[in-house]
């Protein structure tokens, strides 16, 4: 009975871990969305100071040109975070239900114990 509680407590464990991973997650996604819309303030503000707003123009600012470039990426990694947050949402899924069913097995365990 000892190593089922041990069980119990290996799978509660990492549930918590999962959902720590995944709240990181989360936080790090916010803040790259804020950074991009940070951005894209800076690069239209840019583009009025200059008066040129089309990225092909020679003289559009190198500063925008940056800004445009970092946001693009920021971007990209925005959607890579989403598609691993899909998959850790799963994972916590699973691993939920697997201490859910490790759970029930220990009381019913503990239940049959103090019956005996």
């Amino acid at each position: 009975m000892k190593s089922r509680e041990s069980l119990v407590r290996l799978k509660e464990f990492q549930v918590n871990e999962k959902r720590r991973q995944l709240q990181q997650l989360q936080m790090m996604l916010s803040e790259f969305e804020r950074m991009t819309k940070d951005l894209e303030s800076q690069i239209v503000a840019e583009e009025k100071k200059s008066g040129i707003s089309d990225p092909g123009h020679f003289a559009y600012p190198t500063f925008a040109k940056a800004a445009r470039q970092r946001a693009d990426n920021l971007q990209v990694s925005i959607r890579e975070l989403k598609m691993q947050e899909e998959s850790l949402e799963l994972a916590l899924e699973e691993m939920q239900a697997e201490y859910d069913k490790a759970a029930a097995l220990e009381e019913r365990d503990g239940v049959a114990r103090i019956r005996a």
